[in-house]
């Protein structure tokens, strides 16, 4: 499970930082998870332009060095996660990965 390296502290629809409402982007090798506790964001990508209404069930995925900004939808609780590898979510789990549906030798399924 990938555990964030830092953690913004939690803003609301006043004290969220105007750098963050404005165009800007995250390091190289840094994803950022938007995490909206409460209320309701937009969240958009520069390029590609991409628009999304982020929730507290629908957090917005930041990869590297892309250039994106916020803007509250009031109220709004949120705080950013930072990683230094892909959050766990973005990978498929390693169940789906190594299943394999076809029995495996000296199973009964093959006996």
């Amino acid at each position: 499970m990938s555990v964030p390296y830092r953690s913004s502290p939690v803003f609301d629809e006043n004290t969220l930082p105007a750098a963050l409402q404005n165009e800007h982007n995250t390091k190289a090798g840094v994803w950022g998870v938007i995490r909206v506790l409460e209320g309701q964001l937009h969240y958009t990508i520069i390029d590609p332009k991409v628009e999304q209404l982020l929730t507290p069930d629908n957090p917005g995925l930041i990869l590297p060095e892309q250039k994106h900004f916020v803007t509250a939808l009031w109220p709004v609780r949120v705080r950013v996660d930072f990683y230094d590898a892909p959050p766990d979510w973005l990978l498929p789990p390693k169940e789906e990965a190594t299943n394999d549906a076809r029995p495996q030798p000296g199973t009964k399924a093959n006996a």
